[in-house]
């Protein structure tokens, strides 16, 4: 405990420092604080939640190699989400506010076995880095964006480790897509309740196919926006890296081939894509989302050694050929000097 303490004291100042900054603007830099907090303390209280509730069988019922593997990984991102809260919550005390304390989260639908809540983890990681990326624009103070970005980088780390513990690619792109704070709100929204954040959430959308969703699968949503006939609308994919939206029919929205790792998905009133940009993204036609799924199209051994789902774990073979083997010292080696 002292030595957690200790860390908590010097992750601070990271945003202590920020006060003298723009003060004019601090309205908007406090509410992205104020939001950051309360998400962290969302996920904080999730990952305390389930390791209270679960024990070493449960972990190898849901076909984890090894359980302590697992809870170590969680409890360390428990811990870091905990610290992330106080180092913001100081940082809002020194702009002069007052951090958000009524909010309450309810987890008691996605806690009921250890698949389900490595799951929910899973988004819940990759809400996180969403959430920083796409509110980067917002912070006009140049030290808070870098303190962000410091917290940003470790909530990527954790994604990472949710996609090995869920079997998937432990790196599945080479870019994150951003959401706006609306966004991660039909998200995070539904777990939280008692507090004002200030801002609207976007209406939330989920996905109703049961089984395995993959390349082929005819996706199938379900949101309190969509009452009755669903011509007319749209299905949006955004996968990272890509300028715009995947536009397809909502009764066609069918994923293509050549999609790996989350993938956000909207639905709209009109077949114009969105742009992968959260400053700019168009919301005039938006119905509903977003959401995410992840497709796991590249299943990797490292993910396979972590976590077995319906199988055994695979035998580590020699998986560099002779051809990559060359290609790579190949690749790797020092340019000539002009």
């Amino acid at each position: 405990m002292r030595f957690v303490a200790s860390i908590i004291v010097l992750a601070a100042p990271l945003f202590v420092a920020a006060a003298p900054w723009k003060r004019q603007d601090s309205a908007t830099n406090l509410l992205v604080l104020k939001f950051a907090d309360v998400l962290e303390q969302l996920e904080s209280k999730f990952y305390a939640e389930a390791l209270a509730k679960f024990n070493k069988s449960d972990f190898t019922t849901a076909g984890f190699t090894n359980a302590q593997l697992a809870i170590e990984q969680f409890l360390s991102i428990q811990g870091d989400e905990a610290t992330h809260s106080v180092a913001l919550r100081e940082g809002i005390k020194s702009l002069g506010s007052t951090p958000v304390d009524t909010c309450t989260f309810d987890f008691s639908k996605v806690l009921t076995d250890v698949t389900t809540m490595a799951n929910v983890a899973r988004l819940v990681e990759n809400v996180g880095v969403t959430a920083y990326l796409g509110a980067a624009h917002l912070l006009s103070d140049p030290v808070l964006l870098t303190a962000a970005g410091s917290i940003l980088t470790v909530e990527a780390r954790h994604q990472t480790i949710l996609n090995v513990l869920n079997a998937g690619t432990a790196i599945p792109q080479a870019f994150d897509f951003a959401f706006t704070p609306n966004e991660v709100l039909a998200l995070a929204g539904p777990f939280i309740s008692g507090c004002d954040l200030g801002i609207r959430a976007n209406p939330s959308l989920a996905i109703t196919n049961t089984g395995t969703v993959g390349v082929g699968t005819l996706l199938t949503f379900s949101s309190p926006a969509i009452n009755g006939s669903t011509d007319g609308l749209f299905c949006q994919m955004l996968v990272g890296g890509l300028p715009f939206t995947i536009s397809l029919p909502l009764a066609q929205c069918i994923v293509p081939d050549g999609i790996n790792g989350p993938v956000a998905l909207w639905v709209t009133s009109d077949s114009q894509p969105l742009i992968n940009n959260p400053r700019d993204r168009a919301i005039d036609k938006l119905v509903a989302g977003p959401t995410i799924a992840f497709l796991d199209t590249k299943p990797q051994i490292l993910g396979q050694l972590a976590r077995t789902l319906g199988g055994t774990p695979p035998t580590v073979t020699n998986t560099v050929t002779p051809d990559q083997a060359s290609s790579i010292i190949s690749y790797a080696s020092p340019l000539p000097t002009p």
